[in-house]
């Protein structure tokens, strides 16, 4: 995209999406059928951004309070299925990281995001010898991975992009909400890594020897 909004509809979820990654969404409430509606006609994207307190369905008479995430990533609708009427199903595609400065409720308790500021894209760096242990390991695990999801790579794989790695690894890693969450909001793609790569050790997913 050249031009960046500077306002976007608001998507809460108990996720985080990364730049790069595929989210699939089963899209039934009122609120954000109205929503994907407008992006299509409107050919726009909208802001997923990380709950913190509340739950992703309203339910009748609830009044919860919903906090969410003011860093959240740009998804771009790449497919639609109206599977029946009021159900759609939809693939998207991560893009930006932003951050906003406020946040105005809509209609049918749809969210706003204000004062966005586009935050930079990582740099293609390559993971570098004392890292690739985690690259490797992520390129041995997609086969499977791909096997038992083809819809799981939003596009070519990039082992030799440092940023895509850590994101894929932040995605499959059996980490907190809020782990995903301080790991989408490092700048620095080799810092992503270090801490990914730290983590695989860790775990023994990886061997000391693998990472140089």
């Amino acid at each position: 995209m050249n031009d960046l909004p500077q306002s976007l509809p608001l998507f809460p979820l108990q996720a985080v999406l990364f730049p790069g990654g595929a989210l699939a969404l089963k899209v039934f409430e009122a609120r954000y059928l109205d929503l994907i509606g407008r992006c299509l006609r409107e050919n726009s994207p909208f802001g997923v951004v990380c709950l913190t307190q509340g739950t992703e369905v309203r339910l009748p008479g609830q009044d919860e309070a919903v906090r969410f995430e003011s860093l959240g990533t740009l998804a771009l609708l790449r497919d639609v299925d109206a599977e029946r009427p009021g159900l759609l199903r939809i693939r998207c595609e991560g893009g930006r990281r932003f951050r906003f400065g406020r946040v105005s409720p809509q209609a049918l308790g749809l969210w706003q995001a204000e004062d966005l500021q586009w935050l930079p894209e990582d740099p293609p760096l390559p993971p570098g010898p004392a890292l690739q242990g985690a690259a490797d390991a992520l390129t041995r695990a997609l086969p499977a991975i791909t096997a038992r999801d083809p819809h799981w790579l939003a596009g070519a794989a990039r082992p030799d992009d440092a940023g895509w790695v850590a994101h894929r690894w932040c995605e499959l890693l059996p980490i907190s909400l809020q782990a995903r969450q301080r790991l989408l909001a490092l700048d620095d793609p080799l810092a992503r890594l270090q801490v990914v790569h730290a983590f695989l050790l860790q775990q023994g997913l990886i061997s000391a020897a693998a990472g140089g």
